[in-house]
């Protein structure tokens, strides 16, 4: 048997290219993994805001589209109760410097229209409200009879003011008797200047009908001349 000399054994175990383990030859895959998760999860970040951003938009459209439909029917409401009132027709159209104000503003996207569309349903709803509160104190927005009452009560007590001024200052006289006979036709007379001011006096529009409540002003122009005639035809008698 041949035995090896340690010259041998020394090419053998000599220098040369070998395979070793080092410390870091597991650590790469490892950072590579890491990477990867950590940019996974950010783009699922990225894409949950980005939906997150046009479910917002969507719904601020959506709103925005509503609250413009609403704008609208106001706006036209209140049109309406201006040409009650005798005010012109209003254009509704708006200018350019107007539009362009409006573009400036609304330049945020769909909530920022959102916002100035509830800014104008606002003053809108002011409008609404300072017109209520006028309306209220016009006689034109009372009941009929309230209204009219103030043409008839004045009218109806014209005659027989002159009347009993005419008995108290000259007794039961020649002149007393002809104030209550002169009298007479005067509540006639009253009721249809009555009924004339009403319709002049409480009509918003040229095409309007008043309510003149005929029999109101009836009533109320003839019951104050016939007590105060009967009153003093009986003062007469007396006397």
């Amino acid at each position: 048997m041949r035995r090896e000399g340690p010259e041998v054994r020394a090419t053998a175990t000599g220098p040369g290219p070998q395979r070793t383990a080092g410390p870091d030859a597991g650590t790469a895959p490892v950072d590579a993994w890491a990477e990867y998760l950590a940019a996974a999860r950010q783009l699922d970040a990225v894409r949950r805001s980005a939906a997150t951003a046009a479910g917002e938009q969507a719904r601020s459209a959506e709103a925005a589209r509503e609250e413009l439909t609403v704008v609208r029917a106001g706006l036209a409401t209140q049109q309406e109760r201006l040409r009650e009132r005798g005010v012109p027709a209003i254009s509704l159209v708006p200018s350019p410097p107007e539009l362009t104000e409006a573009a400036r503003s609304m330049a945020g996207g769909p909530a920022a229209v959102l916002a100035a569309l509830r800014t104008a349903r606002g003053r809108a709803g002011a409008a609404d409200a300072a017109l209520a509160a006028r309306r209220g104190l016009r006689p034109t927005s009372w009941p009929a009879r309230a209204r009219n009452f103030l043409v008839y009560g004045p009218l109806a007590l014209l005659a027989p003011l002159i009347q009993i001024t005419v008995y108290a200052t000259t007794g039961s006289g020649p002149a007393s008797v002809m104030a209550l006979v002169g009298g007479l036709p005067m509540p006639a007379a009253a009721f249809v200047v009555g009924w004339v001011c009403v319709g002049r006096v409480f009509r918003a529009a040229p095409d309007e009908q008043v309510d003149r409540t005929l029999r109101f002003g009836v009533l109320v122009c003839l019951v104050p001349a016939v007590l105060v005639t009967t009153g003093l035809l009986l003062a007469l008698l007396a006397g």
